[in-house]
C-alpha cells in the first residue's frame, strides 16, 4: 500500500546489485601483466574505506536525514562507477583503485543509512516479510549478472545505471514524508 516501501525495495536491489557486481569484478579490473596486484592489501584498503564510510554516515546522522544521505551516497557512487569505466577503458590502475575506494566508502555509509530508512518506513509488524521480499529482485539480479559474460566496461556501466535507478527511487522516497506512526521513538 505504501509506495515508499516499493521504492525502498528498488533502492536495495539496485544499489546492492551494483555492489555484488563490483565484488565479482574488482580483481580483473586491477590486474596488470607486469606486476600481480597485492590482493590482500587491496582488500584491506577496501575494508578500511568501508569503515570510514560507516563512520562518515554516523557523523552525518544527527545533521542529515537518512534519505538525503542516501541520495548523496548514490550520487557519489555513480561518479565512482563512471570514473571506474574511464579507468578500465584506459587501463589507469591508480584511478581505478581510487574510484574503488570511493565506492567502498559509500558502501560503508549505505548500510547504516538504509537501515535507518527501512526502520522509518517499514512498520515493525511486517518488517521481516518486507525485507525478505526486497531480497528477491536483488538475488535475481545477482544470478543474471553471474550468468552473463559482461565485459568490465559493460559491468561497471551497468553498475552506474543501477545506482542511477537507486538514486531516482531515493528521490521518490524523499518526495513523501514519513508518517509519524512509523518514525523511530514515536
Amino acid at each position: 500500500q505504501d509506495q515508499r516501501i516499493i521504492y525502498l525495495g528498488v533502492v536495495v536491489a539496485c544499489f546492492e546489485g551494483a555492489m555484488f557486481a563490483f565484488v565479482f569484478n574488482w580483481t580483473p579490473a586491477l590486474e596488470d601483466k607486469s606486476v600481480p596486484p597485492p590482493l590482500g592489501l587491496i582488500f584491506s584498503a577496501f575494508m578500511m574505506s568501508c569503515m570510514c564510510g560507516a563512520s562518515l554516515g554516523t557523523i552525518l546522522s544527527p545533521t542529515t536525514r537518512p534519505d538525503s544521505r542516501l541520495a548523496l551516497v548514490c550520487g557519489a557512487s555513480i561518479a565512482a562507477f563512471l570514473a571506474i569505466d574511464v579507468a578500465v577503458s584506459g587501463h589507469y590502475l591508480r584511478l581505478c583503485f581510487c574510484a574503488f575506494l570511493v565506492f567502498e566508502c559509500m558502501v560503508g555509509a549505505y548500510f547504516p543509512t538504509i537501515g535507518m530508512l527501512k526502520s522509518e518506513l517499514v512498520p515493525e509488524n511486517v518488517r521481516g516479510t518486507v525485507y525478505n521480499m526486497c531480497r528477491v529482485p536483488l538475488n535475481a539480479l545477482v544470478v543474471c549478472l553471474l550468468l552473463t559474460n559482461l565485459t568490465l566496461l559493460e559491468c561497471y556501466g551497468l553498475c552506474a545505471s543501477l545506482v542511477t535507478v537507486a538514486l531516482v527511487a531515493t528521490c521518490l522516497v524523499r518526495r513523501h514524508p514519513v508518517p509519524a506512526k512509523h518514525k523511530l521513538g514515536a
